[in-house]
């Protein structure tokens, strides 16, 4: 079994992107796996900064604990990583136009790709709302990442 590189991204790298990775390696953890996460945003806003409090505080609702610190996508990540898991339709384009060569390209995925149900083509972005959108993102992810760990396992999940 290859030991996958995977980078969640989405704008500010506070709230979905962190989440994303903090869940992946729950998840994985959980199943005696190992594979190499981070999580960066398209945007540099936040450079050094802990996950949004209101993100942390529903990650910690239910079970989670983020850690990481916010950091801007970087064109050396598409040489780092096999997979750059995406957030969103914006996300996908400020990454794919980074992209120098094809076998760049191959590598963006949205999370979407991964969701089980069609009741969002995008994980929505939680910041402006209110809390609940939170919880939202949350059990989005649960579900998604579930599937992208299953891609990754034997390529059973649909692309």
């Amino acid at each position: 079994m290859k030991n996958y590189k995977i980078l969640f991204v989405c704008m500010g790298n506070i709230c979905r992107s962190p989440m994303a990775e903090t869940i992946f390696q729950y998840q994985v953890a959980q199943r005696n796996l190992s594979f190499l996460t981070d999580s960066a945003g398209t945007s540099g806003y936040h450079q050094g900064e802990k996950a949004d409090l209101r993100m942390r505080q529903a990650a910690k609702n239910h079970g989670y604990e983020i850690t990481s610190l916010s950091r801007k996508f970087l064109q050396e990540d598409f040489d780092r990583f096999d997979y750059i898991v995406v957030m969103d339709d914006r996300n996908y384009f400020d990454i794919h136009k980074l992209a120098l060569k094809p076998d760049d390209e191959k590598k963006i995925l949205k999370m979407a790709q991964f969701f089980a149900h069609n009741r969002f083509d995008h994980v929505p972005d939680p910041y402006y709302g209110n809390s609940s959108g939170f919880d939202t993102v949350i059990e989005l992810l649960e579900e998604s990442v579930e599937n992208l760990i299953r891609f990754l396992l034997d390529g059973n999940w649909k692309l």
